[in-house]
């Protein structure tokens, strides 16, 4: 059949050369894809949408891979039946199960072009798979990125990052839900340390990994935590691919605190281990190391303890020894000492008791000189004294009232006893006592006639 009879309208036509009914045109376009393309094909892509039915079968779109959050410039339906399914998963299994078909995945898969007429697409009928290119293009673009990373010094940027002696606060980056949440939690509890566990659920798998996990990472940032254990269980090479980002890589890198990983099986290793403080093969051992740190710090804490209970102990033994001895030898000086102030107190008693004798006598002597003159001058002054008191008294009996009233006189006082000299003293009537020899007597005075005022004629 020549090219042009392939385009020929009268080809497969119904007696209606003028319109194609729908089933026409749909053969039609069935015969011409398998006259063109008769045999299988191999296409390069980018999974997206990727469904699996009840049935078995699988459908998704491969698309020409764009920056994230760009719509594909091309994209093709391909279709997955489910015999064909088996076939593609036995030569997954025989390339070691590195790749599993998800979302974001770049394969190149084979398969038949047709036109599938009961939806009216151009379906690509997928029935086989290059494991090598997709491990390939990982492999490669890792490479590129881990050169990036060792150019700029971000590969042990966080490893640099001090790790703090008590890890209390742990944030965790992780599905929530997941075994490797599970895990995580289950080695937090079962060592039996007040940890506080802070959870940043983030997406750890497809297109969508590595920005969820860097919003996670920026979230645990803010929340003051001590350690970030970033965690996933176990999977296909592919599945692990979200962790060979670069804007986990730099948001790992950018870090403050030490980020722990536990990302995938023992033998997985990613650019998120690449970049981390501490890479560990699972989830459980990310979590143990960090209990191994507080425990650790806990021995140490107790070891220190012992050791200076230990180091108290031996020098209060021998501050103990040394005071023992110290004070046995003090007594010794003591009782020395004592015996030798005692000799010298018995001799000075000795010589004090002389001595007080010597003072003694010549005490007794002074007191006879002295006491035989104080005997004499008591004497003198006696004398003295009487002669001085004779004459005070002849001159007392001289000037005594009761004589001067024997021989006539009289004291004059007013009532209250006041001495009257002159006539001042005693006004008219004034009551007045005069004292005789013999008794006493009482009168008043009146106003003298002789001084009555002249009066004009």
């Amino acid at each position: 059949m020549s090219d042009g009879a392939l385009f020929d309208e009268s080809v497969g036509r119904g007696p209606d050369a003028d319109t194609w009914t729908v089933g026409e045109l749909a053969a039609h376009l069935g015969r011409l894809l398998v006259a063109a393309l008769p045999d299988d094909v191999w296409v390069a892509g980018q999974i997206r949408n990727l469904s699996r039915a009840n049935n078995g079968h699988v459908y998704f779109d491969l698309v020409e891979p764009t920056e994230s959050g760009r719509a594909p410039e091309a994209q093709l339906s391909v279709t997955l039946l489910a015999p064909e399914r088996e076939l593609v998963n036995r030569q997954l299994v025989r390339a070691g199960g590195g790749v599993r078909m998800s979302d974001g995945v770049e394969v190149r898969i084979q398969g038949r072009i047709r036109w599938y007429a009961p939806r009216g697409t151009l379906q690509l009928r997928m029935h086989g798979i290059d494991p090598a290119f997709t491990l390939g293009r990982l492999q490669a673009d890792r490479d590129r990125l881990l050169a990036t990373l060792g150019a700029e010094g971000l590969l042990d940027a966080n490893a640099r990052v001090p790790m703090p002696l008590v890890p209390l606060r742990i944030g965790v980056v992780t599905s929530r839900g997941t075994a490797a949440h599970a895990d995580v939690m289950a080695e937090l509890e079962a060592s039996g340390i007040g940890f506080e566990v802070v959870l940043a659920d983030a997406r750890t798998q497809g297109p969508e990994c590595g920005p969820s996990v860097a919003r996670a990472l920026a979230l645990l940032a803010a929340a003051s935590v001590d350690v970030v254990l970033l965690v996933r269980g176990g999977g296909a090479r592919t599945d692990l691919a979200g962790f060979d980002t670069e804007q986990i890589a730099r948001a790992v890198a950018a870090m403050a605190v030490p980020v722990l990983t536990g990302i995938g099986h023992e033998v997985d290793r990613s650019i998120a281990d690449e970049v981390a403080h501490r890479a560990h093969k699972t989830p459980t051992a990310a979590a143990a190391s960090v209990v191994a740190q507080v425990q650790a710090f806990g021995r140490g804490v107790e070891e220190r303890a012992l050791s200076l209970r230990r180091g108290v102990a031996r020098a209060t033994r021998l501050a103990e020894a040394r005071l023992d001895d110290r004070r046995a030898r003090a007594a010794r000086a003591a009782a020395r000492t004592l015996a030798r102030a005692d000799d010298r107190l018995a001799q000075r008693g000795a010589q004090a008791g002389r001595a007080a004798v010597r003072s003694l006598d010549r005490a007794d002597r002074r007191v006879e000189v002295v006491g035989s003159r104080s005997v004499r001058g008591a004497r003198s002054r006696l004398d003295a004294a009487e002669a001085r008191l004779g004459a005070r008294e002849a001159r007392g009996v001289v000037h005594d009232p009761a004589l001067a009233l024997a021989r006539g006189w009289s004291i004059t006082t007013t009532a209250d006893g006041r001495l009257v000299r002159r006539p001042a003293d005693a006004p008219p009537g004034t009551e007045l006592v005069t004292r005789l020899a013999e008794g006493a007597l009482r009168s008043t005075v009146v106003p003298d006639p002789t001084d009555a005022p002249e009066h004009a004629p």
